[in-house]
Order: structure tokens, then sequence, then C-alpha cells
């Protein structure tokens, strides 16, 4: 192991999909550790969009990984609901099952997006950049 996976500061993921699948889907895909300057990562799994506000209420969530797809509360929803409510919230990454669906993921304030289905070679690296650019990102308040 590099000294830069030993110095790695664990993230926390939350993963809303009202799909048990697609939560499994995601986890499997990105991994504990999705580069070795990143991690370990701990999961928190969330089938409901309350679950959701309540975790990120509750604060210590760095990355949240939400469904765009998901019923009946979906993650673009979440992620803007999010943006306006939360003056620190954490990053957020949408997954879609379209690409022209990116501009919703943009409307929604989502930093990043992940096609369904979950690509794993592609998404641990888009993690990895999210949880980066969430720890360089100043506090500010709203």
């Amino acid at each position: 192991m590099s000294a830069a996976a030993d110095t790695a500061a664990p993230a926390s993921v939350l993963v809303y999909s009202h799909r048990p699948e697609i939560r499994a889907a995601v986890r499997t895909a990105v991994g504990r550790r999705p580069a070795s300057d990143v991690g370990p990562l701990t999961y928190l799994e969330c089938a409901t969009g309350d679950e959701v506000v309540a975790a990120v209420d509750r604060g210590g969530i760095d990355l949240c990984i939400l469904d765009g797809e998901a019923q009946p509360t979906g993650g673009l929803a979440l992620s803007r609901q999010l943006d306006e409510e939360v003056a620190d919230r954490p990053a957020v990454c949408v997954l879609i099952a379209r690409q022209a669906d990116r501009w919703l993921a943009h409307w929604s304030m989502a930093e990043g997006t992940l096609p369904l289905p979950i690509d794993p070679l592609t998404a641990p690296g888009v993690v990895a950049e999210l949880l980066r650019a969430r720890a360089r990102r100043p506090v500010t308040p709203r």
C-alpha cells in the first residue's frame, strides 16, 4: 500500500435509490477505495427521499449519489432541494438513464453524473474526483 493510500481520509457516501439493485450496483462499481488518495469509503443506503434529507441534515456525508429515476422522489429533485436548503451540502452525483438528461442534472445543481447502467470502469474516477473537489471546497454560509 502506498503512502497516499495510508493517509487518505475516510469518506462517507450516501447512495439513494428506491431499487436495492441500483444501490448494490453503485457500491460494487465504485468499491471501497476508488483511488489511492481517496477513501476508504463507507456507504449509507437510503430508499426514500425523506431518508436522504434526514441523513444530510445529520451531517457527516461527503458525497450523495442519487438515482435520477427513483420513485416517487427522483434524485434530480432531491439534488435541487439539498442545494437550496443545506448551506454546506455534500457533493452530489446523479445517476441518469439518458445522456439527454445531463441538462436536468445541471439544473439540479449536481456536480457530476453517472450513466445507468453503472460502468465500473468510469464510476470510481468520477466519485474520486467529486470527493477531491469536495475536500478543496471552502465552506460558504448561506
